[in-house]
């Protein structure tokens, strides 16, 4: 979209991709490639009704980045835990007046609970017993790493595959 004016300064600004928008947030510094994966964590999918704009693999300084910008749209805590499993690095940025009124980098929960299915068949979640999914959540290196409640089940791949 180059070239396009800054409604702060007025200026052109040629490195803008996409437009800013008014309110709601940006989510910046996701894991390249990983923009598809926090749209299906956000549920934003082509019945969405709210403008949705994402960059992927653009430059970043300290490689390439997915960007995120949901118009009129403040993420839930929740959501925030869910982007912190795929992206341990992102950036949480409110917008409000064409301003950034907060800014926090997301935060690895200790525990997650209700929104991943564990990946064994023989886990008590996964069988016709009101058990609700709870993972206990560490780290190997950048990488997040769940141990299930129940089972002692470990996960760090392909978080979003057992989205609930």
């Amino acid at each position: 979209m180059g070239n396009q004016q800054s409604k702060i300064t007025g200026k052109p600004d040629p490195e803008m991709r996409v437009r800013q928008i008014e309110n709601g947030t940006v989510i910046d510094h996701i894991g390249s490639g990983q923009a598809l994966n926090v749209l299906r964590i956000l549920r934003i999918d082509e019945q969405t009704k709210t403008v949705v704009s994402f960059v992927m693999n653009t430059p970043g300084s300290a490689g390439p980045k997915d960007i995120v910008k949901i118009e009129d749209r403040e993420l839930k805590s929740d959501e925030v835990d869910k982007i912190s499993l795929i992206s341990p690095n992102a950036v949480i940025n409110i917008i409000r007046g064409y301003r950034v009124v907060e800014k926090h980098k997301v935060a690895l929960p200790d525990k997650i609970e209700g929104f991943l299915r564990c990946r064994n068949v023989n886990c008590i979640t996964n069988a016709n017993e009101p058990a609700q999914t709870r993972f206990m959540v560490g780290k190997s290196g950048d990488i997040p790493v769940l141990r299930c409640a129940y089972c002692d089940n470990l996960m760090s791949r392909n978080l979003t595959d057992n989205l609930i």
